[in-house]
């Protein structure tokens, strides 16, 4: 194992080199820094990144000639994008994990706490991707020991005997907040009401998840399984919300890829020995899923067409996330007893001028979801039950939840697409 300063792991790239740089949250942010100073080191070189969107950090790809292979496309990856040095790779999370198994990298980056007094570096706020890569013995791996990196108890650790170069750094972990709106906060409320005592809940990231946690804490025995464990879910737990004390498996565990939020949220983290940090082959796998009964998938989205088909990842055309894990929890929502998949979103966008509930997904724009993968919408205007309705229904109660200067469109809409 050899020390390097964060500037000399550029020594170590060549073109022509497939170098994965992972862990979302846990993301290398001192050695991105360093690299991102110096794009002659990075000069073809392909980097397959597992970023997470709202968090920001230096590109790797800043010269033409360099790639970065990513399956979310982020706010300061879009110049890239829209250049052709970021590849988008359209995949759920949970195949995600698979195709980091299988790929061929040279080299492999990721960040790390410093070891403990037995030689063990535990994986932070984050198991999500990385442990794909660190069974793989035939990668060399580049660790950055993070000084100020949270060190979980339910973490993941990984012995220095692992590591070929390790970089010392102390950089504050990433942080995420919203501010729920008042649309936001009546649709949680409508949410909330759809969930009951004893349900085990998964949520995903943004201002609707937010307010869905926030009115969920006149609930008692929630279980908890997701993908991202936020400061909503701190509070739920610290208000006798969620206990996990109903679920049918990992009972009275908090089971999350990743935490993320606040400082308050990773000093209370850093102390909770409730946390299991899993990776995506477990938290975000269907059959796991289906062995917890009454699991609710609470998500958002960006449109939903008449026939209920979801976008959750496309603006005008343009790519501005990435498929994610939504589509993994709705379908194991599906599978589980008693469970319902919930997509929430608000019904308007430019400040009241476009319907997000559309009569049918545009051309340029990728169906995230089928229209079987969800049971229930909400919106500010009330809740649609789909299950078991023919498509006519279906298409009647989501135009009554669609904002109402735009409902008669769609209600003759509606009546075309749906003969």
């Amino acid at each position: 194992m050899k020390k390097l300063a964060p500037e000399q792991v550029g020594a170590l790239l060549r073109p022509g080199m497939k170098v994965a740089v992972l862990g979302g949250c846990n993301e290398p942010r001192g050695i991105a820094a360093a690299l991102h100073a110096q794009p002659e080191a990075t000069a073809g070189v392909e980097f397959t990144v597992t970023r997470i969107p709202g968090i920001s950090s230096p590109t790797l790809a800043p010269w033409a000639g360099s790639t970065v292979r990513s399956f979310f496309v982020t706010p300061e990856m879009r110049a890239g994008f829209e250049a052709g040095s970021v590849r988008f790779v359209p995949m759920q999370y949970r195949h995600v994990w698979d195709d980091l198994l299988a790929s061929p990298f040279d080299l492999a980056i990721a960040q790390f706490t410093p070891p403990d007094g037995n030689g063990d570096c535990s994986l932070g706020i984050g198991a999500g991707f990385l442990p794909a890569l660190l069974g793989r013995s035939e990668i060399p791996f580049v660790a950055e020991w993070n000084r100020s990196l949270p060190r979980l108890p339910g973490a993941p650790t990984v012995n220095v005997n692992r590591f070929d170069y390790v970089v010392e750094t102390e950089v504050e972990p990433p942080t995420l907040a919203s501010r729920p709106s008042p649309v936001a906060e009546r649709i949680g409320t409508l949410v909330a009401e759809l969930v009951q005592d004893g349900d085990c809940i998964e949520t995903g990231v943004g201002a609707i998840p937010g307010a869905v946690l926030a009115a969920l804490h006149g609930h008692r025995d929630l279980g908890f399984h997701s993908g991202l464990l936020s400061d909503g879910v701190m509070d739920l737990v610290e208000a006798g919300a969620v206990t996990g004390a109903r679920k049918t498996i990992d009972r009275g565990r908090l089971v999350a890829a990743m935490v993320l939020g606040s400082p308050a949220l990773y000093d209370w983290a850093s102390r909770c020995d409730l946390i299991d940090l899993r990776t995506v082959d477990y938290t975000h796998d269907v059959r796991v899923m289906a062995r917890l009964d009454n699991f609710v998938a609470l998500n958002s989205a960006v449109e939903v067409d008449l026939f209920g088909q979801v976008n959750s990842e496309m603006v005008r055309g343009r790519q501005i996330s990435g498929t994610g894990g939504a589509v993994d929890f709705m379908r194991g929502a599906r599978m589980s007893a008693g469970g319902r998949s919930i997509v929430a979103l608000e019904a308007t966008a430019g400040g009241g001028r476009f319907s997000r509930i559309v009569p049918a997904l545009p051309p340029e724009h990728a169906a995230t979801a089928l229209r079987t993968d969800a049971d229930f919408f909400v919106t500010e205007y009330g809740v649609a039950d789909l299950r078991g309705l023919d498509l006519l229904e279906r298409a009647r109660r989501l135009v009554r939840i669609a904002a109402p200067p735009f409902r008669e469109e769609l209600e003759t809409q509606a009546a075309q697409l749906c003969r």
